[in-house]
């Protein structure tokens, strides 16, 4: 049988909003959520600007007690799933439970209860250490949280596979529908990892956009001025819907999840193969997945995160697959507004390009000035431009050589 899955729910947390209107508003309108970092005091630190969740409060979402028990990811999950399941129209009664999984993918997990365990621990000694910190620091809480909170007992997974860890989670997520294993997924990413630690390291690595002095113009992808990402953290969280599901429910659809490719690098730790080459099979598996080719692809979400290498190589890999067409395909970098949200980043830019196609506006790429030689495409520069598209690819890459495709086409009977 073929069971197609489709989108009939979507909630983020982004430095550009709390709820999925305001979010896509400010990203059609070019608005960089990116300042200079306030959860911690980051004077002296190697980058001191990042994107944080600004409006976002938690205890809207959580009582005081689930707060003090659990890490800011899973608070950014728990809200970004509320959001979406009341987009979705979606009660889970129990005669459907065991049919409704959840998949939400995450890099770090639970980074901020950790450096504060430790500190408690230098401190104060081991006898203070909470007996809850294991619970508030595996990377597949936000999965368990979410499950427990609606009552989903199907499926239950997370993808920790770094920057393509939300993506990953999407693409399982089709898959355990399409085999019939679940009719529902509550699947996407989440990130919380604006800390010292990370700061520092990532920062001392030479990762970071350095540019304290203009934070909204520091993440620049494809632009020849890039010099680094920008940390930053959210949640986006979709229902993820067999079709006929969808439909004797009568829920509005988005769009559908056509295809999903996953592949490796095989080259180094931290940098991309240069000619792109990993991102490049991912693509193809991607579309030899969807059951599409090339020229059926309208407009790409980048992964772009405003590296030297990372952006070069993913130019190259887009020329690789679409060959002459690469120069005529419309592509966004999104992250240029968001920054980099690590874990969640596939699950927001899988938002954002069904949101594309759902709407028919491409979004920006802001901050693009300088045209770079090794990035020669186009890339919808600082102006969101009204495209009616069928078909979108989503990009994801992570440390490790870790990659992941999505494809998304807009919806028909």
């Amino acid at each position: 049988m073929d069971r197609r899955v489709v989108i009939t729910g979507l909630g983020a947390i982004t430095p550009l909003g709390c709820t999925i209107k305001t979010i896509w508003d400010n990203l059609c309108e070019g608005v960089s959520g990116i300042r200079r970092i306030a959860r911690f005091d980051a004077t002296g630190y190697p980058a001191q600007i990042a994107g944080e969740a600004w409006d976002f409060v938690p205890e809207r979402y959580l009582d005081r007690r689930d707060l003090r028990r659990t890490d800011r990811f899973v608070h950014l999950a728990l809200a970004a799933s509320q959001e979406a399941m009341d987009d979705a129209g979606l009660s889970i009664t129990a005669e459907m439970a065991e049919r409704v999984g959840v998949y939400v993918g995450t890099a770090f997990g639970g980074m901020e209860s950790l450096e504060t365990v430790h500190t408690t621990l230098i401190d104060k000694g081991p006898n203070r250490v909470s007996p809850l910190f294991p619970a508030m620091l595996l990377g597949n809480l936000a999965s368990g949280h979410i499950s427990m909170r609606f009552g989903a007992t199907g499926p239950n997974n997370s993808s920790v596979t770094a920057c393509a860890a939300g993506a990953h989670s999407l693409g399982e997520a089709l898959h355990i529908i399409k085999r019939g294993a679940a009719d529902v997924m509550i699947a996407g990413g989440t990130e919380a990892v604006i800390t010292p630690l990370t700061i520092s390291s990532f920062g001392n690595m030479r990762a970071l956009s350095p540019n304290t002095a203009a934070p909204q113009e520091a993440s620049r992808p494809f632009d020849r001025e890039r010099n680094g990402f920008v940390m930053s953290e959210g949640a986006g969280i979709l229902i993820l819907e067999e079709l006929q599901h969808a439909r004797r429910r009568g829920a509005r659809i988005y769009g559908e999840l056509l295809g999903y490719g996953s592949a490796g690098d095989a080259y180094h730790l931290t940098a991309p193969c240069p000619d792109g080459a990993g991102a490049a099979r991912c693509m193809t598996s991607a579309l030899r997945d969807a059951g599409i080719t090339a020229d059926s692809v309208d407009y790409i979400n980048a992964h772009a995160t405003s590296t030297p290498a990372g952006d070069a190589a993913e130019t190259m890999a887009i020329k690789t697959v679409f060959k002459d067409r690469a120069a005529t395909l419309p592509i966004s970098a999104t992250k240029s507004m968001t920054g980099h949200t690590l874990g969640a980043a596939g699950a927001i830019e899988a938002i954002f390009t069904l949101l594309a196609l759902y709407h028919g506006v491409l979004p920006p790429t802001i901050n693009y000035q300088h045209p770079d030689p090794e990035c020669d495409l186009d890339y919808v520069p600082n102006t969101a431009r009204q495209v009616r598209i069928r078909t979108a690819m989503c990009n994801s890459f992570g440390f490790g050589g870790t990659n992941a495709v999505l494809l998304w086409r807009v919806f028909h009977a």
